[in-house]
């Protein structure tokens, strides 16, 4: 049998990158159009149509929804060139990453993916989900999602040897959010409020360029399970708790094995076993650059693959050629 490694070595890690790079590409279209479904219909197409060139038995655990819902790209679908012979990989992707951003040209919109040995990543319904993460570097316990966002703080500036004021977050600018907006402000935090994309304001705690030290705040439990897919590959810290707003909510996340809707869950009890995690650039970001199209045809596309077992980070540039 196969170790975890093997199965994923024979994906090719690379090649995730030409599937990101495919729903990057062909929702820069878009940008700055102000149609963020079609942006999205754009990058779903040419997401499936690209994994149809990979040696896999690929299936769908977080994806556009369910099937009912969802006409590609949707939980449990089957993906890849080698259904029923290749090695069985899980896939969790969000083909835009952003696609309010991408329709208003805001920064950080992704192509995003993550992929797993069978069973190595959770299965999370599409409910909100409570999140704090820090970067690598810091003592295991520096954060607790059952604590405050002033305990949380004061518990990173002191691992860091800064002061609270010192700490910057980031949370996602939404109502829901003003009082721990209110909390930060009080303590003298510096608040970098993004418009969307979760999954890049988790990231950007790990790349010190950011300068952001911690993220907060409920957003989107699918993307929680991509954003520990790439800490990972690079490391950090980061607990989650899915947010319930009716029992319909209840009752998906039971449908896909959930049983304690309490659970506090840690970034291995989302992401476990050798992971590999890819990202192109839609629009220009704190992460990647975006697609850029250039005279006479060419454009340029910026990505990231990173792999667990390895720790390894490629940074890949692409240069393109419109095809007629």
């Amino acid at each position: 049998m196969p170790t975890a490694s093997d199965v994923l070595d024979r994906v090719l890690v690379l090649e995730m990158v030409r599937v990101t790079e495919a729903a990057a590409i062909a929702a820069s279209y878009l940008i700055g159009r102000g149609d963020e479904k079609a942006a999205d219909h754009a990058a779903v197409e040419a997401m499936r149509k690209a994994f149809d060139e990979l040696y896999m038995d690929g299936t769908v655990v977080i994806g556009e929804g369910e099937r009912d819902e969802a006409p590609m790209l949707y939980i449990g679908e089957k993906v890849g060139g080698a259904i029923g012979k290749g090695p069985k990989i899980d896939i969790a992707l969000d083909p835009l990453e952003g696609t309010t951003i991408t329709a208003k040209a805001g920064p950080n919109a992704l192509a995003v993916l993550a992929a797993a040995e069978e069973g190595c990543l959770l299965n999370a319904p599409d409910v909100y989900m409570q999140k704090i993460a820090i970067g690598p570097g810091y003592p295991e316990g520096t954060i607790d999602l059952t604590k405050s966002p002033t305990e949380n703080v004061k518990s990173l500036a002191a691992a860091k040897g800064v002061e609270p004021h010192q700490i910057i977050a980031c949370v996602l600018d939404r109502p829901r959010h003003a009082d721990i907006i209110a909390e930060l402000r009080a303590l003298g935090c510096g608040i970098v409020l993004i418009p969307d994309g979760d999954v890049a304001g988790v990231i950007a705690t790990t790349n010190p360029e950011t300068t952001i030290d911690i993220y907060m705040g409920a957003g989107g439990a699918p993307e929680g399970v991509l954003a520990c897919a790439a800490l990972r590959c690079v490391g950090g810290q980061f607990q989650g708790k899915l947010l319930f707003r009716n029992e319909d909510e209840r009752a998906r996340a039971r449908k896909w094995g959930i049983d304690d809707l309490d659970r506090i869950y840690s970034l291995r009890d989302l992401a476990k076993g050798d992971c590999i995690f890819a990202a192109t650039g839609v629009t220009d970001g704190s992460l990647l650059s975006g697609v850029k199209h250039l005279k006479g045809g060419k454009f340029t596309t910026e990505s990231v693959v990173m792999r667990a077992s390895s720790g390894t980070v490629r940074w890949v540039r692409g240069e393109h050629h419109h095809k007629d």
